[in-house]
Formats: structure tokens, C-alpha cells, sequence
């Protein structure tokens, strides 16, 4: 939808940043997927780089072709590109100025690890799955010592802690247990097994030999609110011997299940709770985020005994080489088994992290990575959020939860693709050299060279002058910057960098996932290096979804690919080409703001809807191609249907202006669908035929109409331009006349025009004139039915045979329509808006003339009071030439077949030049 979306905004010339660069594409991944691994293994950093680098501008280009194609308009001869030297310097520069303030340290923390890609993996580089399965399991810890309150000394030596876990795998880097010291616990005895449970389940469940008949069952704690759950799910009797609160427990000792080591049960936090588990959570600093604040505060090391393949370290012993989500996971629970410490395994389908780039599953482990601290400028974060324009509104809201719950944000990536954190480390201390002076230095030689340079250079031509001397010291560091500090550092490197945009930019546009993404850290880095945010507004979109609101999937195959919606497919009839300006003006269509669908269905009608308005474009240009500016009538001078057609033109324009400037699409659609197409085609149009193509060329009602149409024009082209610009420019060529810029220019593109200053003249109407001529836009639609209805009755064929009565009681009513009967211009003249021959104002209605007439009816309004209608056959005899009903016509010897006013028209033509035209008719 983002690419759909920055159609409708860059021609609508606001500066902004569209989502778009390398960033966003797993190159290094699809890089190495593309050869066997004996190739990618002998691959050099340099080698990787390069091809990564080919595959990304080749990918970008693709992409920027599509573009082009779909009608974006852009500096395309100068993109900007996250593999830039200029835009990876400016992103070393914001690195380097948040080292500075001290926002940027070096820790060890469990992060989400990629096994499948070997990295870290920031929250917005996960895919979250619905339908992963985990291997969970419930297990028990013997206690070896309790408390000193003796609470539990009479259930010694048998009595255990009972955990679960969906991560059986970290059992060998358990370092504590964590309870709840609000909730409360108890000591259970397992009693007999339940017959209905003791065999359900199948090979889905399976029992651990605690529970099996052979074995002495121990005591077990668990939180007392569970113990009806657990009774049912483990299949046991369970009968509660004490029950205490979890802040006793504090202390207790108990035997570590796999290397027999004495732990302690600790205090948690709320994270703690009875809604599944036991109320005892298993807790390996090393690997969770909870965890490792629970280990902090207790002072525990850190134990991760994992590698960067996701398979056990030897720290986990006879685990050792095992893959944790695979073999090892198996293995540990196996154990656990044999050794008389697994209650019950079974399948777990839950929300899990998978990374965005394999699709495989996340681990969390605890590895040295470069962090922000977002704490040391969060407030300043969420005070800036408040100043942003959010749309949606509940934008806003959504990125405030994100960063009011964010402590810090790992910024590095174990990879070879990307921008290089720019850190030496000490041979024998391993202590990071980051300086200002370092980072100065690493920056001018990237802007000149790119950031291959960091692995092609050696250290002491890396290092600065000063340090050269000390270089065999050092080594250089192999991680690369998070790809959300490459996007997020977008403000810098384009933004704040280049002529023509601003800082901050008007809009930033993307999809409603980069809350936690893009959006996020570019609000983190620009907060944190210059305390404002990088934009003033944010638009949010959701996502396209197929014409059943399915997510679109290639293997489902219900893809609406672009391409084909403009070009076609191979079945036309199938795929017809819509071309780009169909597509974009479905987007123009649709909220949003939530997802949308797409389909054949939809495409159809948005055809529908765009040939609609091409032909109401084509009225336009066909009906003033004799059109010269300076033949315009004078405001004050046009009749008061064309002044109301330029007062309902100036309010319609004002409110697409409006829905231009909040970036509410949809309503310029609707706005367009309700005037170009109804309004104009049905009233406008249709009562402006009769002057048009029988008025005469050079009459003055017929200029008043080309002066009304030229603004409707001039006006409809801008306003539809954004939207579609194709149908814009193709208008823009045809226009038979040429219109002048302010400075005197004449204007050769659609795009050279501004948008049209508000025009008060036009919209000087009187207020009373407004809505009466609103009203008889409403008896008009009246008088057409019962028009019908004679039809119908065979009484009339075309409108034109009929004559129409009407009779008021209200003076006022009667006084105005009066008038209107009786204008002097054929364009105010009631059965010229009614297209009848005649119509009659009666001064009185009696039974004599309601029996006379077949086909009546009633209107009423409250601005009117009631009105009668009624409908016979038209006076007098038809005209050969405008069909309309007179009594002249036979009047004139040499055209005995036409009124007195084509009469005029055809005496007229033949022999008058324009100007002696004009002359006779003023």
C-alpha cells in the first residue's frame, strides 16, 4: 500500500520520505541462498559485498522502473540509497554524535538471535507466527534446603519446585527460580492417577516418569491457583497440604536438574502470574528478557551456552553440539525424563518469533552487542511524539507503548552487509577504542570510499593519525549497524542533506508494522542527536488484502500483481489492462488507514468510475474547441445557473483541497465521483446541451457556458492531477486554447499549474439565490418523474414534447419561479433547466384544470411550502432544428419548419464573421 499511497503524495508536492531503500531487502540472505554452500563459504567479505551490492541496485532498479510506470513522481536520476557513501557517512555521523552524548554502550544481554542467519535481530526484523509449536513441559526441581522459616522441613526429602517452560532447551543455563511474592503457593501431594486422563492424549502427550506408577511421587509447589488446572492437565490427584505466600520461598535451595549445582529461589516481578504455568518460573538470565532483569537484581552471571548456529557450547556438557531447537531441545527433555524430573511434555501452539529474512525461528540468547540506551532520551521522545501529526490518530497511541516499554535497542548485527560499527578493540584487553576523533576520521574515509573500505583497509590506515603507531594493538570490530539505524538515519543522510527538502520532513509514510520499526528509530536518532522529530506528520496505511479480505499469497494464488492491472495478462479478457491511472485512483478510493481490498471485482468498477470521468473531461475539451480566453463573459454579467455552476466549483474544489491537505484521498474521490460525474453529467451538462449545439455559435448564452466550462476545466485538471496524472497531462495536451501563467508563461504541463487561489467573487452568491436554485435542482428531479410517468403512458416520447404547470402558495415560492419562467436569457429559463418547451406558473389551481391534466404530482419544502406539478403535452408545433415546441414555427417562409430562434441562428451563420456576430447578438 506505501507505494500505492506516495503516488497521491509526491504529486501533491509535499516533502517527504517514502519507506524506500536497500534496507528493507534481505540481500545478503538471497545472495547466499542463490549458490551452494561450498561457494558461499569461500565467499570473502569484500566478494559478499559486492555481489549483495549488484543484487540491491539491480533490485532497486526493477523496482524504480515499476514506479516510473505507475506514475510516481520522483528525482529518479538520484535516489537515495542506504549503500550511498554520502548517506552511509551522514549515518556514521549520528552514530558518532549519540556515542558522544553517551547514548551508545557495549553490554552483554539476551537479544533475539537468529540462528538460521547468525545475527541479532531487532524487534522489527521478527515475524511473529501463530501456529508455532513448541515442545513445552513440565518439570520439577528437588529442594535441598528450605528457607530459614522452616515452613517446609516436614515434607524434606521429597518435596519439589514445579516449573514450565515452552523452551526446554535452556534448562542447563537455569540459574534461579522466580516466584511471585504476592501470589499464593502450595504444597501438593500427587495422589493417584485419574482414570479418564491417565490414557488420553495420545502420542501428543506424553506422562514423565514422575507421574508414573513405579516411582515415589515427591511434593510439589505450585501457585494455589493452579491446582485445579494441573489436577485436570497432569491427570493426578491433587490434594493441597499448605499453603504459604510466595515471599517465603525466598532463599530456598533446590538441586539444579542437569548439572546438580545448589540455586535459589528468588523474587520475581508481575510478569509472574497464575493465567498458565505453575507460578514458578524457571529463569536463565541468559535468555530472556525478564530473566536477565531478575538476574541483575540478584547479582547472577549471565550463563548462555549456546553458539552462533543456535547448537550447544561445551558449557553445556553432554549437550554439547546439539542444535536447541532441534536434537538439543529433544536431548535436555529426554534427561530430565531419565532423571526423574519431568511431569509431563507435551505440544505447545503459540505466537513465536521467526526472522523476517529465513522464515526460521528465533532464539533468545545473551551475546556482546552495542546498544542505545533509550533511556537517557526517552521523555524527550514521547514529548516530540505529542507534537507530530498522527494519521491515524491512534497512531500516536500505538508508538507511545512502544517507547514508554523500551529500555534500549540493539543497534548491532553480526553480518557482513551493511555499515560497519566503526570500533577497534584491544588485542589483549578486548576494550573497545570509540572515539570522536576515531569516528571522524572512519566517516571522511567512507564518504570517499563507502564503507567497503572498513574491510578492504588496513587498521592503521583506519585508525587516525594519532593511534597509528599503536595499530598492531588493535583489531578491528566485525559487527554492522541494525538496518533500522541505516532507515533510521534517512533524515540525516536526505532530509537534512539535501537542496529542496527539509528538516524536518512534512510526512513520513510507511505501513501500520513501522511503529516498531522505521518510525521508531528515526524518531530515536533524530530525538537523540538534534531533540526533535524528524517529521511533522506520519501517515499510517494498512495492508492490501484480496476482494474476500485474504492476505495475498502467491501459493493461494489471489495476487493482484500491479503490473498486470496496468499492462494486462495474457487473457484480456481475464486481465484487462486498466492502465496506472485505474490503479491510482482505486488507491485514491480506499481508507487507508485500515486494510483494503483489491480484486477484478473492484478494478472493474474503478474502470467504470475513471471512463466515467474522462468523459465528463472530454465534454469539457470538446465543447470549447472554438473556446479563446478573451471571449469570457464577466462574472457579473453570466446568468445565475452558471453563477451557481461557479459557486458549487469553487466549494467543491475548497473541500478537495481539504482532503488534499489531510491526506484523505478517499474523500476527494467521493467528492469527484458526486460532482464531475452526477452533478455536472446530470444537471449541468444536460441543461447546457440546448445553447452549446443550438444556441448559436457566437451567442451570448452559449459564451457564458464555454466561460463556465473553461473554469471547470482548468480548475478539475488540477484537482484530479495527483490522482491521475496520466489523464491530467492527456487533457492538458489536448486544450484547445492556451492559458497563461501569472509571470506570462504559457503552461505546457499540467504540472507547471498551482493550485487555484480561492476565488470570492464566485462564491459571493446570495445566500437566497443558493438555495433556491438548490430547490429546483429537486423539483427538478420531481418534474422528471412524472415526465417518466408520461413517457411511460405514452402521453409524451422525448422530454422536450411535454409542458410542464406549476402552482405555489407561497408568495414568495411563486414570486421566484415566476421570474425564473419569465428569464430573458434562454440559460435561467425554467424549461430550459427542465429541458421542456414551456412552462406555465399557475395563478390559482382549480378541479377544472387538475381533471385536465393526466400526470400531476406534489413537491415540498420547507423553504417552499408545497408545490404542484403537472404535465401535458407542449403548446404549438415541433422545430425541425431544436425539437422545441413553439407557436412561430411556420412563420417563416424560406424555413417554414423552424422557431424564431433557429430562424435567427441559421440566417445568422452563413454570412457573419465572428466579430460582425458578436456584434449583432450584444
Amino acid at each position: 500500500m506505501c507505494h500505492y499511497l506516495r503516488m497521491l503524495l509526491q504529486n501533491h508536492k509535499v516533502s517527504f520520505i517514502p519507506g524506500w531503500d536497500c534496507h528493507g531487502l534481505p540481500i545478503e540472505l538471497k545472495v547466499l541462498k542463490s549458490m551452494d554452500k561450498a561457494t558461499s563459504d569461500a565467499l570473502t567479505p569484500i566478494k559478499l559485498r559486492q555481489k549483495a551490492a549488484k543484487f540491491a541496485k539491480a533490485t532497486v532498479n526493477a523496482q524504480m522502473n515499476s514506479f516510473k510506470r505507475i506514475g510516481i513522481w520522483a528525482d529518479w536520476d538520484n535516489p537515495y540509497l542506504t549503500l550511498s557513501p554520502e548517506y552511509e557517512a551522514a549515518q556514521l555521523e549520528v552514530f558518532g554524535q549519540m556515542v558522544m552524548r553517551g547514548y551508545i554502550y557495549r553490554g552483554r544481554k539476551p537479544v533475539h538471535w537468529s540462528p538460521s542467519s547468525r545475527t541479532a535481530l531487532a524487534e522489527a526484523e521478527l515475524e511473529y507466527s501463530e501456529n508455532h509449536v513448541s515442545k513445552s513441559i513440565y518439570a520439577a526441581f528437588k529442594i535441598t534446603s528450605p528457607s530459614n522459616s522452616g515452613l517446609l522441613d516436614e515434607f524434606l526429602p521429597n518435596v519439589c519446585l514445579a516449573i514450565w517452560t515452552t523452551t526446554p532447551w535452556t534448562i542447563p543455563a537455569n540459574a534461579v527460580v522466580a516466584v511471585n511474592p504476592e501470589l499464593s503457593y502450595a504444597v501438593v501431594e500427587l495422589q493417584s492417577l485419574l482414570e479418564s486422563e491417565s490414557t488420553s492424549g495420545g502420542k501428543q502427550r506424553k506422562l514423565g516418569s514422575i507421574l508414573s506408577s513405579g516411582n515415589e511421587k515427591p511434593f510439589i509447589i505450585v501457585a494455589s491457583d493452579l491446582v485445579s488446572v494441573l489436577e485436570s492437565k497432569w491427570g493426578v490427584k491433587l490434594v493441597i497440604r499448605k499453603s504459604f505466600p510466595g515471599s517465603v520461598l525466598e532463599y530456598c535451595r533446590y538441586l539444579h536438574p542437569v548439572n546438580g549445582n545448589e540455586c535459589s529461589v528468588v523474587i520475581g516481578g508481575d510478569y509472574i502470574t497464575t493465567e498458565s504455568g505453575t507460578g514458578l518460573v524457571h529463569t536463565a538470565p541468559g535468555h530472556g528478557q525478564e530473566d536477565y532483569l531478575t538476574g541483575l537484581k540478584y547479582g547472577l552471571p549471565i550463563v548462555s551456552p549456546v553458539d552462533d548456529e543456535g547448537n550447544f557450547t561445551a558449557e553445556a556438557g553432554q549437550f554439547s553440539g546439539l542444535s536447541v531447537l532441534g536434537a538439543g531441545n529433544a536431548a535436555v527433555v529426554k534427561y530430565l525424563d531419565e532423571h526423574v524430573s519431568l511431569i509431563l511434555e507435551e505440544p505447545y501452539k503459540h505466537k513465536y518469533p521467526y526472522d523476517w529474512r529465513s522464515k526460521e525461528p528465533t532464539i533468545f540468547r545473551a551475546t556482546e552487542q552495542w546498544f542505545a540506551s533509550v533511556d537517557g532520551f526517552r521523555d524527550a521522545a514521547l514529548d516530540a511524539i505529542k507534537r507530530v501529526t498522527w494519521v491515524p490518530s491512534q497512531g500516536e497511541n500505538r508508538i507511545v507503548n512502544m517507547i514508554s516499554g523500551r529500555s534500549d535497542w540493539c543497534i548491532s548485527r553480526q553480518r557482513t552487509w551493511g555499515v560497519p560499527i566503526p570500533v577497534f578493540y584491544h588485542v589483549d584487553t578486548q576494550e573497545p577504542l570509540i572515539t570522536e576523533k576515531t569516528i571522524e576520521h572512519i566517516k571522511g574515509i567512507v564518504s570517499e570510499k563507502g564503507s567497503d573500505a572498513w574491510w578492504y583497509m588496513p587498521t592503521e590506515e583506519l585508525l587516525p593519525e594519532k593511534y597509528r603507531d599503536k595499530a598492531s594493538e588493535y583489531r578491528k570490530g566485525t559487527d554492522t549497524m541494525d538496518v533500522w539505524f541505516d532507515s533510521g538515519s534517512s533524515w540525516a543522510a536526505v532530509s537534512a542533506k539535501r537542496d529542496g527538502l527539509n528538516f524536518p520532513a512534512d510526512v513520513y509514510l510507511e505501513g501500520s508494522d513501522q511503529h516498531r520499526g522505521w518510525f521508531q528509530s528515526s524518531l530515536l536518532t533524530s530525538i537523540a542527536t538534534t531533540g526533535k522529530a524528524p517529521y511533522s506528520s506520519v501517515i499510517t496505511h494498512g495492508f492490501v488484502l484480496d476482494e474476500e479480505g485474504f492476505k495475498m499469497s502467491k501459493s493461494v494464488g489471489n495476487v493482484v500483481d500491479p503490473e498486470k492491472v496496468i499492462v494486462g495478462g495474457k487473457n484480456s479478457k481475464e486481465e484487462p489492462p486498466y492502465g496506472a491511472d485505474v490503479l491510482r485512483l482505486w488507491v485514491s478510493s480506499v481508507d487507508y488507514t485500515g486494510d483494503v481490498l483489491i480484486g477484478s471485482q473492484i478494478l472493474r468498477q474503478m474502470s467504470d468510475m475513471y471512463r466515467k470521468l474522462r468523459g465528463t473531461m472530454r465534454f469539457l475539451l470538446a465543447n470549447l474547441h472554438d473556446w479563446k480566453p478573451e471571449n469570457s463573459v464577466p462574472y457579473s454579467d453570466l446568468p445565475k445557473i452558471d453563477q451557481y455552476a461557479l459557486f458549487q466549483l469553487e466549494n467543491v474544489v475548497a473541500s478537495m483541497k481539504d482532503g488534499y491537505d489531510n491526506y484523505q484521498f478517499y474523500k476527494i474521490y467521493q467528492t469527484l465521483q458526486r460532482f464531475a460525474i452526477v452533478g455536472l453529467s446530470n444537471f449541468y451538462f444536460d441543461v447546457a446541451k440546448d445553447r452549446l449545439y443550438v444556441g448559436g455559435r457566437v451567442s451570448y448564452t452559449r459564451k457564458s457556458c464555454q466561460t463556465v466550462l473553461a473554469a471547470h476545466l482548468l480548475y478539475l485538471v488540477r484537482a484530479i492531477a495527483p490522482i491521475m496524472p496520466h489523464l491530467a497531462e492527456d487533457i492538458w495536451q489536448n486544450l484547445p486554447f492556451q492559458h497563461t501563467l501569472e509571470d506570462g508563461s504559457v503552461a505546457k504541463f499540467a504540472f507547471d499549474l498551482k493550485w487555484p487561489d480561492k476565488n470570492e467573487e464566485w462564491r459571493s452568491v446570495q445566500k437566497d439565490d443558493v438555495d433556491f436554485l438548490g430547490v429546483i435542482l429537486e423539483l427538478r428531479s420531481e418534474v422528471n418523474k412524472i415526465l417518466e410517468s408520461a413517457r411511460t403512458g405514452k402521453l409524451i416520447g422525448a422530454s422536450l414534447d411535454a409542458k410542464v404547470y406549476l402552482h405555489a402558495e407561497n408568495p414568495d415560492t411563486v414570486s421566484k419561479l415566476k421570474e425564473l419562467a419569465s428569464a430573458t436569457n434562454d440559460a435561467d429559463a425554467l424549461h430550459r433547466l427542465f429541458i421542456t418547451s414551456q412552462v406555465e406558473i399557475l395563478p390559482s389551481l382549480s378541479e377544472e384544470t387538475k381533471l385536465g391534466v393526466s400526470y400531476a404530482g406534489k413537491f415540498s419544502d420547507p423553504r417552499t411550502g408545497e408545490i404542484w406539478i403537472g404535465a401535458t403535452r407542449a403548446d404549438g408545433v415541433k422545430c425541425e432544428r431544436c425539437w422545441v415546441y413553439t407557436k412561430d414555427v411556420g412563420s417563416f417562409l424560406d424555413h417554414p419548419t423552424l422557431c424564431s430562434r433557429c430562424h435567427g441562428v441559421i440566417d445568422l451563420q452563413p454570412q457573419a464573421s465572428p466579430a460582425t456576430a458578436a456584434a449583432a447578438v450584444a
